[in-house]
């Protein structure tokens, strides 16, 4: 075969495939082929193209092509990995996850199905590759360059960086653009549609090399009128100690949940800089108040679960009539959302268990492994003398849930290390709750956690055991397949809770523990038309698609409709309000639910819904409520919250600062 021109060729092809992939990529998942993402993208491709091409012409001959063979697998693996990964969790892996791929494995079987799905795209991803390897050496020049081709190359890659800067500094500031992606924050969604996969992941892997995280502004102290409640006066917050804030309102004295932490001394001992500015923050934030739930469940026992893509698609009368009776016959949250993180079910059981948000591009609880966590419930109850117990039907390491559950306050068991049930995929949670139940209900007082697995996509009667196993009850359903092995795999969990408040009720203790149940985020497995077939509606997908059930209910209890805005941020402050257990809200990013505390709940990308309406961050509108109004400032100051607590949640992650400010106190009682 003739070969074609000269070794520049080479060049040329790399460019080309890069930009194949990148179009292929965006057209799939990202969107903006026509957009001055794409524009960006395209000048940051076009100087890894030539960085490329200058390592594969470093030799000659066969090494030359085997190096060039190399670069070009290695970007269609990753267009092609980030393309199944954002298919199976609609998000994109980070290098720290991808370091932890081995466990992702476990879902090999599910893997294969959505490859399957996929194979014609994968194979696209691949195209370049597969013709460099068949027609590459035949037909291209693989020879090495002297030294002045290099220099104007090493030049070329420099304007060309240079004119990509250039053209992200033109494209504004704002939140969510090229510019705030590139510099100050991590998203990783926008990130790859507005400055390029390969570019996202670079910066990913930058970050990760320099510990990097992003950096704000000191906030503001000052809390306008508007905002607070009218009742008080807290326009000076520049001192609010417990004594300080706790004042007398119409003869009735408010108390807070706070503790004695006195953020000035701290402040002014600190040399830290990072440190002394999150005293002083935290020494700013305005406090609950106590009210009348609180102590409400005091000394009750508490069975707290994340059911693994719970969701209200999965309540149903007559196949889950369990879940059904828990959430009318309990506290019924109207308004309550389960956002999605980066790193699907940790990150979404994180915020559930810490009330704080989770550090992009890692994996916070198992970070967090090591930190001091005194506001968790395992470890408030152990104060207590509970005994505390958590559980997993799936393998005992996943996500490290090892370091982090025990480190929460548990005795922790998952299969492999004391929790004895068959080994299916997905596994079952009656068997599990019908194994652990009798290690704790007959001592009190105690808290068991669960965290489930049945309801695990993918959602079909083929390939998932759960699903198989209930078919028989929800084939009168009208829905379509996968909807109903959905509900199937949830009947399981519905299956668990009846067996829970059987024994409960036998053991004589039902109305003396509080079960808490919510999902880890919603059942990405589905397809968009299965969420529509379930709501009857099409869903919108920013806020509607988060909308989730929240359970709390103790038997005899008596039912209540909850309409506040909350999240599962909210969970362990609510617990711990309700519980009368000592805490300070000021140190939590949720908040109590049932306090006067104006609701914020705040998502991934920055958006937020608060009692007065929908902000959406990536298109910067707010939606009012109706009859509701709000100005400029309000939006603004709500998203200043809400970046403090994605920040200030970071810190506490990164200092393990409960332990600076709470540490030595709490462990020497």
């Amino acid at each position: 075969m003739v070969k074609i021109g000269t070794t520049k060729y080479l060049l040329y092809y790399f460019i080309l495939s890069l930009l194949f992939m990148d179009i292929l990529f965006r057209s799939l998942v990202t969107g903006g082929i026509f957009s001055l993402g794409f524009i960006i993208s395209a000048l940051f491709l076009i100087s890894f193209a030539i960085i490329c091409f200058i390592i594969s012409t470093l030799t000659h001959g066969k090494f030359s092509f085997i190096i060039s063979c190399f670069l070009l697998g290695t970007a269609s693996l990753l267009y092609s990995s980030q393309y199944i990964y954002h298919e199976f969790f609609k998000t994109f892996y980070s290098l720290y996850s991808a370091g932890n791929a081995g466990q992702v494995l476990d879902f090999w079987q599910d893997i294969v199905t959505v490859l399957e799905r996929n194979a014609f795209w994968v194979i696209l991803f691949l195209l370049p590759t597969l013709l460099f390897l068949l027609f590459g050496y035949k037909l291209l020049y693989f020879k090495t360059i002297n030294w002045f081709p290099r220099v104007v190359l090493v030049a070329i890659i420099i304007l060309v960086h240079i004119s990509s800067l250039i053209v992200i500094l033109a494209s504004g500031k704002e939140q969510h653009s090229a510019h705030d992606l590139y510099f100050n924050s991590n998203y990783p969604s926008l990130s790859a549609e507005k400055i390029g996969l390969i570019t996202m992941m670079r910066l990913d892997l930058q970050r990760s090399l320099t510990g990097w995280s992003p950096e704000i502004e000191a906030p503001s102290i000052v809390v306008p009128a508007y905002f607070s409640n009218p009742t008080r006066d807290i326009s000076d917050r520049t001192a609010n100690t417990k004594d300080e804030i706790e004042q007398e309102i119409d003869e009735e004295i408010i108390e807070f949940n706070t503790m004695d932490i006195d953020f000035e001394k701290l402040a002014a001992n600190e040399e830290n800089e990072e440190i002394k500015n999150m005293h002083n923050y935290f020494n700013s934030i305005e406090p609950t108040a106590k009210n009348d739930y609180t102590g409400k469940y005091k000394g009750y026992n508490l069975i707290l679960i994340t059911a693994e893509s719970f969701s209200p698609f999965a309540v149903h009368e007559g196949a889950t009539p369990t879940l059904y009776k828990l959430i009318n016959d309990g506290y019924n949250f109207v308004n309550f959302y389960t956002p999605s993180w980066e790193v699907s079910t940790t990150d979404g059981e994180y915020v559930a268990l810490t009330s704080l948000l989770p550090k992009s591009g890692v994996w916070s609880f198992e970070e967090s492994a090591d930190n001091y966590l005194p506001f968790v419930m395992g470890n408030q109850f152990k104060e207590l003398d509970y005994k505390t117990l958590a559980y997993h039907n799936h393998s005992y390491t996943y996500y490290s849930r090892h370091l982090s559950h025990p480190n929460m306050g548990y005795e922790y068991k998952g299969l492999g290390n004391g929790l004895n049930i068959r080994e299916t995929w997905p596994e079952s949670d009656l068997e599990m709750v019908e194994k652990t139940v009798p290690e704790y209900i007959n001592d009190e007082p105690f808290h068991a956690y669960y965290m489930t697995v049945s309801g695990h996509m993918q959602y079909s009667f083929s390939g998932n055991v759960m699903a198989r196993k209930n078919q028989d009850l929800v084939m009168d359903l009208p829905f379509s397949d996968q909807a109903k092995a959905y509900i199937s795999t949830q009947i399981e969990l519905d299956k668990a809770l009846e067996h829970l408040l059987n024994q409960l009720e036998e053991a004589g203790i039902a109305e003396n523990t509080l079960i808490a149940l919510s999902g880890d985020h919603y059942p990405y497995g589905l397809d968009d038309k299965t969420i529509d077939e379930f709501a009857g509606h099409s869903v919108e997908q920013n806020f509607e698609l988060y909308e989730n059930d929240f359970i709390l209910y103790t038997e005899g209890m008596e039912p209540k409709t909850i309409t506040k805005p909350s999240s599962s941020l909210d969970i362990i402050p609510t617990l711990s309000n309700l519980f009368g257990l000592e805490y300070d809200s000021r140190l939590l990013m949720g908040t109590d639910i049932f306090s006067d505390a104006d609701p914020i709940v705040p998502f991934l990308n920055k958006s937020y819904v608060t009692d007065k309406g929908k902000y959406n961050a990536e298109d910067q509108k707010f939606i009012p409520d109706n009859g509701q109004e709000v100005d400029q400032e309000y939006i603004d100051w709500i998203s200043t919250i809400v970046e403090n607590k994605f920040y200030y949640s970071t810190k506490i992650l990164e200092h393990d600062y409960y332990d600076i400010v709470l540490g030595e106190v709490q462990q020497s009682n």
